[in-house]
């Protein structure tokens, strides 16, 4: 498939321009406990069974949900709405030369100190303030930003609790109000579902796969691949005095050998130093 370059994806960005304001209107939302939407997502929710593979709606209920728990672990949306939009440019750009381009995505900065970024399913992505200040161009964050796309379009949180029996035969959540087992059983899997996103981390292949698609949807969008192994070795060079719990030396991988298959698989790109880093823009937009 032929490459989408970085300058065209943006220029167009740009020109059609991403209706993010109602978005972070509604994260703010369902960080208000008392909210109509919190309380749909902290489940009041009706689960009907069906034999169909889980449709986006169900997804993405249970990524908004599980979006609500990580707001109240590491904090809402950084007030800079420069910021958040350039992240959503950048993200939607490698988005759409992933597997899958077709959802919709979002992505926000969150206020906190740990070096983390994760993915809710259905394409809600978070990045810390942390991790964004270790970044230092446009190829880093975007190589990032693809790895957790990666996951989303692997859907690897999913898989990663498919063989719960709660999940068993799930083909659509809707956001309807509920009591009873099945309001708990839900509550429960999410429960489940952030202890493996937030503290225990996904398998290590997932972790490994997403991070080749990030190489590889970096480098389809313009960016230089190299992005992510500069990124993974900054992190190794500031981890002895970094917070592990509830980063990503906690829930991936050893650094080490993230780097080691990454480093492999750039063999694949010959032309990897002729792409894209893109600094300056990356050091005029991103003043935390």
């Amino acid at each position: 498939m032929k490459r989408v370059y970085l300058a065209v994806v943006l220029n167009l960005l740009f020109t059609v321009g991403i209706a993010q304001a109602g978005f972070f209107d509604e994260i703010e939302k369902l960080a208000n406990p008392d909210s109509k939407e919190s309380k749909i997502l902290s489940g009041a929710t009706q689960v009907v069974s069906s034999s169909k593979e889980m449709d986006y709606a169900t997804e993405r209920t249970i990524g908004e949900s599980l979006a609500l728990e990580s707001l109240q672990r590491f904090g809402k949306p950084v007030d800079n709405e420069a910021i958040q939009k350039y992240l959503n440019l950048v993200g939607n750009a490698v988005a759409a030369n992933s597997k899958r381009p077709t959802i919709p995505y979002q992505f926000a900065v969150l206020d906190s100190k740990v070096q983390n970024a994760f993915a809710a399913p259905g394409g809600v992505i978070f990045i810390s303030r942390a991790l964004l200040s270790t970044i230092e161009n446009e190829s880093e964050l975007a190589a990032v930003l693809a790895h957790e796309v990666g996951h989303i379009s692997a859907k690897h949180a999913i898989r990663s609790i498919r063989r719960a029996q709660f999940m068993q035969g799930v083909g659509t959540i809707t956001a309807a109000s509920m009591k009873g087992d099945q309001g708990k059983q839900f509550e429960s899997m999410i429960g489940d579902l952030q202890s493996v996103l937030f503290d225990k981390g996904l398998d290590k292949g997932m972790e490994f796969e997403a991070d080749a698609a990030a190489m590889e949807t970096a480098y389809r969008t313009g960016y230089d691949p190299r992005g992510m192994i500069t990124v993974l070795k900054k992190l190794q060079k500031i981890e002895a005095f970094s917070v592990k719990k509830g980063s990503w030396y906690s829930t991936h991988p050893p650094l080490s050998e993230r780097i080691a298959k990454l480093e492999a698989q750039l063999k694949s790109y010959p032309d990897a130093a002729s792409q894209a880093t893109v600094k300056s823009r990356f050091a005029k937009q991103v003043k935390l």
